[in-house]
């Protein structure tokens, strides 16, 4: 199971954003943001997110990611919107290196909580033009003319590069992506932030692939979505039982609920709700035992 010389997956602790939209108490997925600011989202797998665990304890992702010759390749966060996100827009690859960074941002979302009649921004509605989307800056009319899909609990939307999206009060999201914070505001609802119109503009799509995702049942897991950056997967595990996981690429382990141990051969890490385990690819697979039962996510990287 543990390959000899693999480093063991540890744990992250999670780094808290400060966001305008944001909220100050995250209960219950965090007691303490150690801020009394409005926090929007909970970074799990930042560069900046500092190892709890094993031998790189008090290192940064980054830092160590960098040593083994590269980055870690998904982003995964909580979002807890209290508020209105901006309208926004990402680059893909092509587009994002065009305008100078290292890469573009696909991502996709997925609902651990929402109201009832809560909704999301996704992808301008049949017919609406860049044109459209122009003009409709001056008069604050950009919000009708994108598509608002209804939302619950266990739906998983994805969010191509090039579509024109939003995000509301009434859900917390678990968002994986490309490691990029590339962002193009095009609308802010009157809030002193900085807009990016030439750019956003210049990466719209007025068709995308965005939408939500049917689930797939696998052998054990459910898959919930699967693209060329990113596959997020769904286990469950009951009280006193263990499962095996593969990692087909580069990814971590999220705790969704419960608590579980990580372990491979030589060693075991604790995974907890709201916290990523990175599992190093080489690792192969690991076993996941539950006390009283888990249900945690695979976000991984295809290799």
């Amino acid at each position: 199971m543990k390959m000899k010389n693999c480093m063991a997956p540890f744990r992250l602790k999670p780094w808290f954003s400060e966001r305008v939209w944001g909220k100050r108490d995250l209960r219950p997925w965090y007691s303490d943001t150690g801020t009394s600011e409005l926090v929007g989202e909970a970074w799990l797998t930042g560069p900046q997110c500092v190892v709890e665990t094993g031998a790189y304890a008090g290192r940064e992702l980054a830092s160590i990611a960098k040593e083994l010759g590269g980055e870690f390749p998904l982003l995964v966060k909580l979002l807890f919107p209290n508020d209105k996100l901006s309208v926004q827009v990402h680059p893909d690859d092509v587009q994002a290196r065009a305008m100078g960074e290292t890469r573009g941002k696909t991502e996709c979302w997925y609902v651990l909580e929402a109201e009832p009649g809560a909704t999301v921004a996704l992808g301008l509605k049949k017919g609406v033009t860049v044109a459209d989307v122009s003009a409709s800056v001056a008069d604050g009319t950009m919000e009708s003319l994108i598509e608002q899909v209804p939302v619950a609990v266990g739906d998983m939307l994805f969010v191509d590069a090039g579509t024109v999206h939003a995000i509301g009060p009434g859900v917390t999201l678990l968002e994986t992506q490309q490691t990029s914070d590339v962002t193009y505001r095009l609308y802010d609802y009157g809030r002193p932030r900085e807009l990016h119109l030439q750019k956003g503009l210049a990466v719209i799509r007025p068709e995308t692939a965005a939408g939500k995702v049917q689930p797939r049942a696998m052998g054990g897991f459910v898959r919930l979505i699967e693209q060329r950056y990113f596959a997020v997967d769904r286990f469950e595990v009951a009280a006193g039982h263990s499962t095996m996981v593969a990692m087909d690429g580069p990814g971590c382990l999220i705790g969704l609920r419960g608590s579980g141990l990580v372990k491979t051969d030589e060693d075991a890490v604790e995974l907890t709700a709201g916290r990523a385990v990175v599992v190093p690819h080489q690792c192969g697979s690991v076993v996941v035992e539950a006390g009283s039962g888990a249900a945690f996510m695979r976000c991984w990287a295809p290799a």
